[in-house]
């Protein structure tokens, strides 16, 4: 028998697996996640009966085409059905992105630090990832990423709000930015987060990508609407890059529970619309509360809030899990901390004022 491996791809040296949040740990008191930027809440009203009635067609293949959900997103967003394409979370869009756009030699543009797949999503299409630092206000520096843009870009993420800082792209810088990207070259604008934004000076994405066809704008339902676990994300783009898109969707890759489900929670709009506003709240009060430390947090118009904390960051993890909460840490740079329920916020609050006092 021969010792040697299969050959596998050379650009899958050194790529890092995609770290998910760290669960909270089992038979405590009190445990809580606030790791993953999960919705609290149970599924929005009429999503169990619609997933519990798919459950029981589980012998068939779902709608490859998600006929259902995309005349309902087409309806909810005013937009043409040949403009839409479904998958696997919207991060699973994104990789599909990738590959219609990019391959060996490319260059795909996002800032840093961003959301973590993208770097690992684009050496894997092997592409070259051209990451551009986040300005001192944890916001987007467009002026340099519009620098950065070269004969080789293919694509760009802007992820708005930013995760994990929670910052904010507004219209008037993003659009002078877009006016500066070459036609040909694909602007994804990441809106997992947009259902959380407060700030009126934030665009719409889907407004701007009805004027350029170079702009595709990404959803998901695993955050505001809570399905997290059911993986369903989806894009709106012009006809070629949706069509594109279709092409190399995984066949039946999004199944028939995400698709009722999604489709239940479009027509749950006004309980949603609640449950976000309670989250807002929630949020300015972490916000608040923590500034009242003496902690300096970014504003932020996501479900979660920032700590840049460098060489505390894994430490000051430690101790929130310690307490009873497990926060997201990007070792050397901070800590996310998503919002959740009143008491998981009260506890890492409280963690966090103790932790305070020892500084």
């Amino acid at each position: 028998m021969s010792a040697k491996s299969p050959r596998l791809r050379a650009v899958l040296d050194g790529i890092p697996a995609y770290v998910p949040g760290k669960p909270a740990a089992e038979g405590g008191a009190e445990a809580f996640k606030l790791s993953s930027n999960e919705n609290p809440y149970p599924p929005l009203p009429g999503v169990m009966d619609s997933a519990l009635a798919a459950a029981g067609r589980l012998n068939r293949y779902p709608d490859m085409a998600a006929t259902i959900l995309l005349a309902e997103l087409s309806e909810r967003f005013g937009v043409p059905v040949s403009h839409l394409a479904t998958g696997t979370g919207s991060v699973g869009v994104a990789q599909q992105l990738l590959q219609i756009t990019a391959q060996q030699g490319d260059e795909v543009i996002y800032a840093w630090r961003s959301f973590e797949a993208y770097p690992i999503i684009t050496r894997i299409s092997g592409a070259k990832a051209v990451q551009v630092p986040l300005a001192p206000d944890e916001t987007h520096d467009l002026d340099a990423m519009a620098a950065a843009i070269t004969e080789r870009t293919r694509l760009i993420f802007l992820c708005n709000p930013n995760n994990p800082t929670g910052s904010v792209m507004r219209r008037t810088e993003l659009e002078t930015f877009l006016d500066r990207v070459p036609p040909d070259v694909l602007v994804v604008l990441d809106e997992a987060y947009r259902e959380f934004n407060r700030d009126p000076e934030v665009p719409d994405g889907i407004e701007l990508y009805r004027e350029r066809p170079n702009v595709c704008v990404l959803r998901t339902f695993s955050k505001a609407y809570g399905l997290a676990g059911l993986r369903i994300g989806f894009a709106i783009a012009h006809e070629p890059v949706a069509a594109a898109l279709r092409k190399t969707a995984v066949p039946f890759g999004v199944s028939q529970l995400a698709q009722d489900a999604a489709v239940a929670s479009l027509r749950a709009e006004d309980e949603l619309l609640g449950r976000v506003d309670t989250l807002v709240q929630e949020r300015s009060r972490v916000v608040e509360t923590l500034r009242g430390q003496g902690w300096a947090v970014p504003d932020t118009e996501a479900n979660f809030v920032w700590l840049r904390l460098g060489e505390r960051t894994v430490e000051f993890a430690a101790e929130c899990e310690r307490a009873g909460v497990v926060v997201r840490p990007f070792a050397g740079e901070g800590v996310r901390v998503t919002v959740a329920e009143t008491e998981a916020n009260d506890l890492f609050l409280r963690t966090a004022a103790a932790y305070r006092k020892e500084l």
